[in-house]
């Protein structure tokens, strides 16, 4: 303002000099002269583009609706919630993984309520935030308070409808012909109070396989229901696991999948000829962290076979069946007959010198590889204090190939290797050379944990191996809950590459493409129902997208009704946005010039 009055005020004292000092027009001249004194006020202010603050506009607000399964439920207020967003603003669906959220126009049907990385994106537009949501937001702790203060919400909370829901189904993912498959199935219940017993039964296409009664305490109830793997027969089977009498406002969360493969033979096959104590443990602690079906097999009196959970004898030809069609074959000490012509993805060998060398007996103390695939299993844990092992096997290390322990006799000399590992492509192997770690799980406490874990993690990496029946990419979870994504891991040799996928199912044939990301994994969507894919290059499998999602069931509110913690926005606005300043101008030169006709002058 003050540039202004200075620009004012230096065009009046140069018209007032023009016409009375230098032209000397006295009173006649009043007229030209304050229009001078007008137009060459509008043109300096023009010139230097003065401004002034103005009142800002406030932008069209930016609308993040809530588009996931729970505002869609019984008791939802999907419609009310998704025309007042409509009527604030221009709408963007948030609440799941994928780049484009839930319509708009249609039911919600994401599987989560993520709200974070939604709103980080539209605070980049600097417009006004508005969050339409039921206010059961999934991580509504995580988000930036400076963020959310900003941000307006107007929250739709659904009401309690009754209802009686599957909430968890646990069992195994593969079981061998003749096991017995014990799936353990979680009940509650909401709103109103439940029956003291319901019924749960258990589906193989349209046969029943299994029953069983469940008793709620409170608002939860818990059964195991045993099947017999005899009923379903070898292959790929999807259960569906039922409330038998549920009756209530939401039957999608009455109903749950479970996928599980009976193959003829175990996931893993243990064989110990002859059978000692590294062995009996090795066996024992495989069954218990092992997600395979684990079958052990020890030759005992000459060339009899028995089995190691309870030494019945079996016959020799069952137990080269199993080693041949096994997924990951264990061998302590050598049985040629037996393994010759295996197709396993993993060989874990445990020799005794029988092909060769003689162990060292005495007290060898291992200590862990800082680099390999089983490295992890030891991190913290003082390994070279575990009792030593009692006998070592001179190993080789090959080209390509990895150790994972080392042994020193006494703690003195030079680091031998007693576990080496490679990977062959389509075969992974390992060989152990040290005899006398049952001692580290017999001991208990730390060496017992750190034996465990070492178990499993050689396995796992044994089982990463390509599996020709899946084919470059497997499936990390097969049963999904809707609004969730299947997701692909690549298990092929080589860096991921993109792989065509085709699927048969609810929807009829599709074709679509695997793109995996920098860790190997990709990402599919698929609409509630069963499928089958087919990857290209070979591999296949089942797959399966449950309408149950966790959004279904009621959650606590995380966010309330609220108003943003913003100011209204100030503007500017400049000299030449006035058109009437250039108005001005025009006319205080024209009235001049008048003037100055009338008194005669130039």
């Amino acid at each position: 303002m003050l540039a202004a009055a200075v620009v004012v005020f230096l065009a009046a004292a140069l018209a007032a000099v023009t016409y009375l000092r230098l032209e000397r027009v006295g009173r006649r001249g009043w007229i030209p002269m304050v229009c001078r004194a007008v137009a060459w006020a509008a043109i300096g202010l023009l010139l230097l583009n003065v401004g002034c603050p103005a009142p800002g506009e406030t932008p069209r607000p930016l609308v993040l609706l809530d588009a996931s399964l729970s505002l869609g439920a019984p008791g939802g207020r999907w419609a009310e919630a998704r025309d007042s967003a409509r009527d604030l603003g221009e709408v963007r669906a948030f609440g799941g993984e994928r780049g484009t959220a839930g319509a708009t126009d249609s039911l919600p049907r994401e599987g989560r309520s993520l709200l974070g990385p939604a709103l980080t994106a539209a605070a980049a537009s600097a417009r006004p935030i508005i969050v339409v949501t039921d206010g059961e937001i999934e991580d509504a702790a995580d988000l930036s308070p400076e963020l959310l203060g900003r941000t307006a919400v107007r929250v739709f909370p659904r009401d309690t409808a009754p209802d009686l829901a599957i909430t968890s189904v646990t069992g195994p993912s593969r079981a061998t012909a003749g096991d017995t498959i014990r799936l353990d199935v979680e009940v509650e219940a909401v709103g109103r109070a439940p029956p003291d017993t319901m019924r749960v039964e258990v589906l193989a296409g349209a046969s029943r396989v299994g029953s069983r009664p469940l008793r709620i305490r409170g608002r939860s109830g818990r059964a195991t229901i045993a099947l017999p793997s005899a009923t379903l027969g070898a292959g790929d089977h999807l259960l569906r696991i039922r409330i038998a009498d549920g009756d209530d406002a939401e039957p999608r969360t009455d109903l749950r999948l479970h996928l599980v493969t009976v193959a003829p033979t175990p996931g893993v096959v243990l064989l110990a000829a002859p059978a000692d104590w590294d062995s009996r443990f090795l066996y024992r602690t495989l069954r218990e962290v092992a997600q395979l079906p684990v079958r052990g097999f020890v030759r005992l009196e000459g060339d009899r076979w028995r089995t190691m959970a309870d030494l019945r004898p079996v016959p020799e030809e069952q137990v080269r069946t199993a080693a041949r069609r096994a997924d990951l074959l264990i061998m302590k000490g050598a049985a040629p007959g037996i393994t010759a012509g295996s197709s396993a993805r993993g060989i874990w060998s445990w020799p005794s010198g029988e092909s060769g060398g003689s162990p060292m007996a005495g007290d060898w103390y291992l200590a862990a590889s800082e680099v390999s695939p089983v490295a992890g299993a030891f991190l913290g844990l003082p390994v070279d204090s575990f009792p030593p092992a009692s006998r070592l096997l001179p190993l080789e290390t090959s080209s390509g190939g990895w150790v994972g322990l080392t042994a020193q006799l006494g703690r003195r000399g030079a680091a031998r290797p007693a576990m080496v590992g490679r990977d062959d492509g389509r075969v992974r192997r390992v060989v152990m050379g040290a005899d006398g770690l049952w001692r580290w799980a017999f001991r208990g406490g730390s060496s017992e944990q750190s034996y465990r874990a070492w178990v499993a993690a050689t396995a796992s990496w044994l089982l990463g191996g390509a599996d020709s029946a899946r084919g470059v990419a497997r499936v990390v979870q097969p049963v999904v809950a809707s609004g969730r994504p299947l997701v692909f891991e690549w298990a092929g040799s080589g860096a991921a590459r993109p792989v065509t996928v085709s699927w048969t199912g609810t929807e009829g044939p599709r074709t679509d493409t695997l793109r995996f990301d920098g860790g190997g994994r990709a990402q599919a969507w698929l609409e509630p129902g069963e499928y089958r894919y087919r990857l290209e290059g070979g591999g296949a499998g089942m797959v399966a997208v449950e309408r149950y999602s966790d959004e279904l069931l009621p959650r606590p509110v995380t966010l309330v009704t609220r108003d943003a913690r913003v100011t209204r926005p100030v503007g500017r606005t400049a000299a030449r946005d006035w058109l009437w300043l250039f108005g001005l101008a025009v006319a205080g030169l024209a009235g001049e010039w008048l003037a100055r006709r009338r008194l005669g002058l130039r």
